[in-house]
């Protein structure tokens, strides 16, 4: 018996440590038992109930989606006996009304559009590799005659192209953008069905809307051979929204903080599922109707393919070899944090945007030892104090780890859904 105590007051006491200590047992192994449930989220078709089954993952998000203007686009893909995909969609909250800044995810159009120019004004000498020297006709442009990140030093769409899509590279953007022209981009696009998707602007330029109009002359050269050479160029018409898009409660404006929404309707717009399908035209261009596709080369697919899923520290180009700086994650918001190594065996062709406190992430994701393949596009919005250009947001708290979880559970997902034929994934191994 325990000293000093009566032999039942001591027993009771033996035996409320024993339940006490079969409790807490008990407790132990319903958490871990929940614990690998949850690492293995269960899938019913449902993302919403997916996101509600991982609350160590979710919960802050999914505790108030519409304050953080969540959508997402899923994409299951399966392939028939002679490997052509098939594709079934799920979606979250996916709504072209509810606007959200796309940030760095309109440049994979533009890019697209500008090989597509190339194509189709057809003239001998000028292709992809060919020196573009960009001029300037006022509206605050800028000359471009150099690039010392090209191996010649000299600048070219394919270059623009490259550091737009291992690093997200705003002047790579903004040229691509002068030479293709406002007009062009926005009806190209819609030509195409993207009714939706407005560029209008330059990224990382204080630019007004009229000057943003203006494009600059773009000459292309071999040698001292001009082989083709674009006046600049002005869009006669306005794609800004018809109405006002608001967001927020103040702005910071030249340093000063004004007490008022902001206005998103002179600013571009690219709603999900547009840059989803934009993807899918990209990648599975045999699978989507016609006028969908950009008008590209075999070579060009295979350009942009490998140049979308290589890693800064593969492009051969040395400021980005400095894998401090670069991250093999640097780009590749879905599934990873941006510090991360990504695994040999998994290749994510994407495009990611962010600024003003919007995330977005759109990626098509290959595991070639598993065998699976998918496509997932989400957005998620990270600016608690409503305020635009002061900062702060909660990009590391809130948005990147969002964006990684998300990858992560869907790729869970894949790794136990059954595939009624294993998929040849050959043309995308470029690495």
């Amino acid at each position: 018996m325990l000293r000093g105590l009566p032999c039942d007051t001591a027993a009771m006491i033996v035996a409320c440590r024993f339940v006490r200590v079969v409790a807490l047992f008990a407790l132990m192994v319903a958490s871990l038992v929940i614990a690998g449930c949850q690492q293995r989220p269960a899938w019913n078709g449902s993302l919403e109930e997916l996101l509600l089954s991982q609350p160590h993952r979710f919960a802050k998000i999914i505790a108030d989606p519409t304050r953080h203007r969540v959508q997402i686009i899923y994409t299951q893909i399966d392939r028939d006996e002679d490997n052509r995909p098939q594709f079934r969609s799920f979606t979250y909250r996916s709504d072209a009304d509810e606007y959200f800044y796309p940030a760095s995810t309109v440049k994979l159009p533009v890019a697209l559009l500008a090989l597509e120019k190339i194509n189709r004004l057809d003239i001998p000498g000028l292709d992809r590799d060919a020196t573009m020297l960009s001029g300037a006709d006022g509206y605050g442009q800028t000359i471009a005659t150099e690039d010392l990140t090209a191996p010649d030093g000299l600048p070219s769409v394919a270059h623009y192209i490259r550091k737009v899509l291992l690093v997200s590279d705003n002047d790579a953007f903004n040229r691509l953008y002068e030479f293709v022209g406002q007009a062009e981009v926005n009806e190209s696009l819609r030509a195409k069905g993207f009714e939706g998707l407005r560029i209008v602007h330059r990224l990382d330029l204080v630019l007004d809307p009229e000057s943003n109009r203006h494009t600059n002359p773009v000459r292309f050269v071999e040698g001292n051979n001009t082989v083709y050479e674009q006046p600049g160029a002005y869009s006669p018409r306005t794609y800004a929204a018809p109405e006002t898009e608001m967001l927020g409660r103040a702005e910071v404006v030249d340093g000063q903080l004004l007490d008022r929404p902001k206005d998103f309707a002179e600013k571009n717009a690219f709603p999900l599922q547009e840059l989803h399908d934009v993807l899918k035209a990209l990648l599975f261009p045999e699978s989507v109707p016609e006028k969908l596709r950009f008008g590209l080369t075999a070579a060009d697919y295979r350009f942009v393919y490998r140049e979308m899923s290589a890693y800064p520290g593969e492009s051969g180009i040395s400021e980005y070899e400095d894998s401090e700086a670069y991250p093999q994650a640097f780009v590749k918001y879905l599934m990873f944090d941006r510090n991360d190594d990504v695994p040999e065996n998994i290749r994510i062709f994407n495009k990611i945007g962010s600024a003003y406190g919007f995330l977005t992430d759109a990626a098509y994701i290959v595991d070639f030892d598993e065998g699976i393949e998918f496509i997932l596009a989400a957005t998620v919005y990270t600016n608690a104090n409503e305020t635009f250009n002061d900062g702060n947001y909660e990009y590391e708290e809130t948005g990147f780890p969002f964006l990684r979880n998300l990858g992560q559970a869907i790729y869970e997902v894949e790794l136990q859904r059954h595939r009624p034929n294993a998929p040849d994934l050959g043309r995308f191994v470029l690495h």
